[in-house]
């Protein structure tokens, strides 16, 4: 029987099969280039493969994470920009399998768009490359969906998921974290993935253009300045662990900032009294606050203004500790200490401050 020609076909839907192979096509180099033992990161199968016994691992128990990166995605597709988002996209999941002490192991994407364009969809991939070999991890899969109806033609949205691995009786936080520990802050690279739906309204405000000189950072477009990727704290965090035996906790510093991140690595009963003015806030977030009039207690709690990870460690240890992270390239600041809490009905009770931020320009 010969074909109906008249017949509806995919393409006209707004489906174009064509269009995903292409981008099979372009993205196959970019996840070869995330190989490690265990995987050897070809994509084309129905599920990726991963062999824990090639990457060394004896009794490990496994440590699942996934995340987005929120409406950072639309300041990528408004600037045009889309070679930076996915390396966002592997840290905001990275960075909380090692907060367990967890080494990531092997990520998949999440690509839905209201109409595929290879080369966007290659770039965005491109920046999950990047990430994933800043995190150690192999890129063994994904998927991309095409929804026209869903999402504008130029939309698309973004989801990780991370599986990483860690020895049994070496998952973090450890139980014997106690009031007088010290907490140490790892330097964010900037506003990283939370807050963005305020970061756009402050723009907004601000009346500048994506393509103006950033006013904190004048020798970039105020675009990229705002897009800088979140940093990837894997491999310092678990050569700190390793090298010094003595990590006791990490908190990563997403949304919800020092007061509700900080808690959930804290046994019942503590808190964490914070010096901030021992917290360096990077130019971005103090124009965020001058041109959003926006309060310390809610930069706070909706940024990491300028700490994206903290450390727990005991007193006797943080010299070699702190060390560690500067020898990994990290900037470290001793920001505080464990206390009793005042209160476990909130997580932001337990959470104290001194001082100020210097959120002045």
């Amino acid at each position: 029987m010969a074909d109906d020609k008249r017949g509806m076909t995919y393409a006209q839907a707004g489906v174009d099969i064509d269009a995903g192979n292409r981008m099979v096509d372009l993205i196959k180099p970019l996840v070869r280039a995330t190989a490690r033992p265990g995987a050897d990161a070809e994509i084309g199968g129905f599920g990726g493969l991963f062999d824990l016994k090639r990457a060394g691992y004896k009794d490990p128990i496994l440590v699942a994470a996934n995340d987005g990166v929120g409406t950072k995605v639309k300041v990528a597709i408004e600037t045009g920009r889309h070679d930076t988002i996915g390396i966002d996209l592997v840290a905001m999941s990275v960075n909380d399998l090692v907060v367990q002490g967890a080494e990531p192991l092997f990520f998949l994407d999440y690509y839905a768009c209201g109409k595929l364009e290879p080369e966007v969809g290659a770039a965005v991939v491109a920046g999950i490359s990047i990430g994933c070999r800043q995190a150690g991890c192999a890129l063994i899969g994904g998927e991309t969906a095409e929804m026209p109806g869903l999402y504008q033609d130029d939309d698309y949205d973004l989801a990780g998921f991370a599986v990483g691995a860690v020895e049994r009786g070496e998952v973090l936080p450890r139980v014997d974290i106690t009031e007088g520990d010290v907490i140490i802050g790892l330097a964010s690279s900037g506003v990283h993935s939370n807050g963005y739906s305020l970061v756009r309204k402050v723009v907004v405000k601000s009346g500048l253009p994506w393509t103006a000189p950033a006013p904190f950072a004048p020798e970039v477009s105020l675009g990229e300045a705002i897009l800088t990727p979140t940093r990837i704290y894997v491999k310092s965090c678990l050569a700190a662990i390793r090298e010094t035996r003595a990590v006791k906790g990490f908190a990563h510093i997403t949304g919800g900032g020092f007061p509700d991140n900080i808690p959930r690595v804290l046994p019942k009963g503590l808190g964490a009294r914070i010096d901030l003015t021992r917290v360096a806030a990077p130019p971005v977030f103090k124009w965020l606050a001058d041109v959003g009039n926006i309060a310390q207690n809610e930069m706070l709690r909706t940024f990491n203004c300028g700490i994206g990870m903290i450390v727990v460690v005991a007193p006797k240890d943080a010299a070699a500790v702190s060390a560690a992270f500067t020898k990994a390239g990290e900037q470290v600041t001793t920001i505080g200490a464990v206390i009793r809490a005042q209160s476990n009905d909130k997580a932001e009770d337990r959470v104290v401050y001194d001082g100020a931020l210097d959120l002045k320009l």
